[in-house]
């Protein structure tokens, strides 16, 4: 006679790791399909190259190839001939690796051909189309595997990431003014460098030019999401006018973050006119109470971020001089006016709070629901 399952908590808590361990398995399967594909579009592509350079078989090639290609695996878009190249064009765009090359003509051969195929061994490791997005908008190798390095760090989708490159995070990162090297140790300085952009870009809050403090100070916990993803990885949302007590008397902090990687707190402190010294004062006090109250022994000390409209370095420098917290300071940017012909195009404010409305606050925060 057939015993009949009895559905009890541990089947159900053998089927979720069941679960679990398949999806792990299709995750590495994928990855693994991922970097034989693309090693396999790295060698057409050099040979793509080498046979156009060398064989006497005209400008036609890829053409004909995309044919031949086609007929003999139908239904594969990867040989196309848009997509051949693409291929071409990949291969070509990382063969402009400019390395300090000593030693003799072979050496120099030598090295370029290692320093090119380690180049490719990264590359490989995000989507094609991923690739493909960066060699079109990227004007140089450093700049394209900065967006390579940082789609492997934060796992970006392909809509993040061409957000990413059109908001011009390259040239943005790191470019802050702050007092790091002299507040900080080995990495935390040269990590909190990295963490910080100048200019932040806000253009999707659309408040106009004359945006206040609290007004904009609302609009970011109101898109606390996209907030997030400007300021970087790491950032866990803590709170927004975080009371500190001190001495009896009320303080209120603008924003308050813990970040990840650097294992400290951040303050972010947001002012809607121009920098102005007394304003490095007002920050050094908060960072001094939240290291005072909120700092667990094991955290690295807590870093503020100011961020204002158009700060002149030179002030900054001299306000930022002798002052023991570590402190950045960097400019924010909030468009001001929208072209008529993409007024349509973007999603409006009440749709943006719709979306947001729909993700729940501890998904913002990285919280996983017990």
């Amino acid at each position: 006679m057939e015993r009949k399952l009895v559905v009890d908590r541990q089947y159900k808590k053998w089927v979720v790791e069941l679960k679990s361990r398949i999806q792990s398995a299709q995750v590495k399967v994928a990855v693994a399909v991922n970097r034989e594909l693309l090693e396999l579009y790295w060698e057409l592509g050099r040979e793509i190259c080498e046979k156009q350079k060398l064989a006497n078989w005209g400008d036609g090639l890829i053409e004909q190839l995309a044919k031949d290609l086609s007929a003999a695996f139908p239904g594969v878009k990867g040989f196309s001939r848009p997509n051949l190249f693409f291929i071409r064009k990949w291969y070509l765009f990382y063969q402009d690796v400019n390395i300090p090359q000593v030693g003799g003509e072979s050496e120099k051969v030598q090295q370029a051909v290692g320093q090119i195929e380690k180049v490719s061994q990264v590359v490989r490791q995000i989507p094609w189309g991923h690739n493909v997005l960066i060699i079109n908008k990227c004007s140089n190798v450093s700049e394209a595997l900065f967006y390579v390095q940082a789609t492997m760090r934060n796992n970006w989708s392909r809509a993040t990431l061409t957000a990413q490159i059109e908001s011009k995070l390259y040239q943005r990162q790191g470019k802050a003014i702050d007092n790091f090297n002299s507040t900080l140790s080995l990495p935390q300085s040269d990590l909190a460098k990295e963490t910080l952009k100048n200019p932040y870009n806000f253009d999707f809050l659309m408040l106009g030019k004359e945006g206040r403090e609290r007004d904009l100070e609302t609009a970011l916990t109101n898109h606390i999401q996209r907030f997030i993803l400007e300021l970087g990885q790491g950032f866990a949302y803590m709170g927004r006018q975080f009371a500190l007590k001190v001495g009896g008397d009320d303080f209120f902090l603008d924003l308050l973050f813990y970040h990840t990687r650097l294992r400290c707190y951040v303050i972010v402190e947001l002012k809607a006119d121009v920098f102005w010294p007394e304003y490095v004062g007002k920050l050094n006090f908060y960072l001094n109470v939240v290291n005072a109250q909120l700092k667990h022994p094991e955290d690295q000390r807590s870093i503020g971020i100011l961020l204002c409209k158009t700060p002149n370095k030179v002030v900054v420098e001299f306000s930022l001089e002798n002052v023991s917290s570590p402190l950045g300071v960097a400019e924010y940017q909030i468009m001001s006016a929208m072209p008529e012909n993409l007024k349509g195009e973007l999603p409006s404010v009440e749709e943006l709070e719709q979306e947001l409305a729909a993700i729940p606050v501890e998904a913002l925060m990285g919280i996983k629901k017990k």
